[in-house]
C-alpha cells in the first residue's frame, strides 16, 4: 500500500467544480500551502470551503478568493483578509460564521459520524436564528449540524506512505479533525519517512483516515501579523 502522490497538482487533479473542501490551518499556521496553490492552478470553481479563516490577501486561501473560485466560506474568523471582508459586505460571497468552539465541534462530530449536537454557545443571539432550541436543566441549547466535506486538504509535519501523520506544535490545529471528516483526505507533509519511523504512540492521524500523501515542495510559513514593541 502506497498513498504517496508525485505532486500536489496530481493530488488535487480530480477535485470538481462545486466541491465541498475543508482546509486546515489557523491564521496562516499549519495551512496546506502547496495543495492550495495546486488547486488554484487546477481551476475548480464555485467551491464551498470549510476553514477557520481564509488566509490573507495574496496568500493561502486568499488566493482562491481573489481568483473568484470560492462561492461559500464556512468558518469562524474573517481575520486579516480585507478582500474577504469586502466580498461579504458587497454580498459577492456567502459567509457562514460560527463560534470557534462550535466550528471545531461540528467538524469533530462529522468525523465521528454524529449528525448533530446541542450546545449552549450562541443561544439567545443571532447565532440561534433558524435553529432548533431546547431546554436542558433550565438552560437553552442550540442544535448544530455536523460538518463533512468531499475533500480535506490538510498539513502535517511528517508522514509515511501509509498515511500515518504527526503534526508540529500549533500547526496541528484543525488538521486532525478535518482528516476524519472528509470522503477523501489529501495530506501534504514536510517530510516523508519510512514505515516504522514514526513512534506509534505519537501518531495523531492514523493512515486509515488519509487517502493521499504528497511532500510539499516549498513553504513560506508566513506570519499573519507581526507585532513588536518599540525598542
Amino acid at each position: 500500500m502506497n498513498k504517496l502522490i508525485p505532486s500536489a497538482d496530481a493530488a488535487v487533479a480530480d477535485i470538481p467544480n462545486e466541491a465541498i473542501v475543508m482546509a486546515g490551518g489557523f491564521g496562516l499556521c499549519g495551512i496546506p500551502e502547496n495543495l492550495i496553490s495546486a488547486l488554484l492552478r487546477q481551476g475548480a470553481t464555485n467551491l464551498t470551503v470549510i476553514s477557520n479563516n481564509a488566509g490573507v490577501d495574496n496568500f493561502g486561501l486568499g488566493r482562491l478568493l481573489e481568483a473568484g473560485r470560492i462561492r461559500k466560506l464556512i468558518g469562524s474568523y474573517v481575520g486579516e483578509n480585507k478582500h474577504l471582508e469586502e466580498l461579504v459586505l458587497r454580498g459577492e460571497i456567502e459567509m457562514e460564521l460560527n463560534p470557534q468552539g462550535t466550528f471545531a465541534e461540528r467538524i469533530r462530530a462529522g468525523g465521528a459520524g454524529i449528525p448533530a449536537f446541542y450546545t449552549p454557545t450562541g443561544a439567545g443571539t443571532v447565532v440561534a436564528e433558524g435553529k432548533e432550541v431546547r431546554q436542558f436543566d433550565g438552560r437553552s441549547y442550540l442544535l448544530e449540524r455536523a460538518l463533512t466535506a468531499d475533500f480535506a486538504l490538510i498539513k502535517a509535519w511528517k508522514g509515511d506512505r501509509w498515511g500515518n501523520l504527526i503534526y508540529r506544535k500549533t500547526a496541528r490545529n484543525f488538521n486532525p479533525m478535518m482528516a476524519a471528516a472528509a470522503k477523501i483526505t489529501i495530506a501534504e507533509v514536510e517530510e516523508v519517512v519510512e514505515l516504522g519511523a514514526l513512534d506509534a504512540e505519537h501518531i495523531v492521524t492514523p493512515g486509515i483516515y488519509v487517502d493521499r500523501v504528497v511532500k510539499g515542495e516549498h513553504y513560506e510559513k508566513r506570519i499573519e501579523r507581526r507585532t513588536a514593541r518599540k525598542r
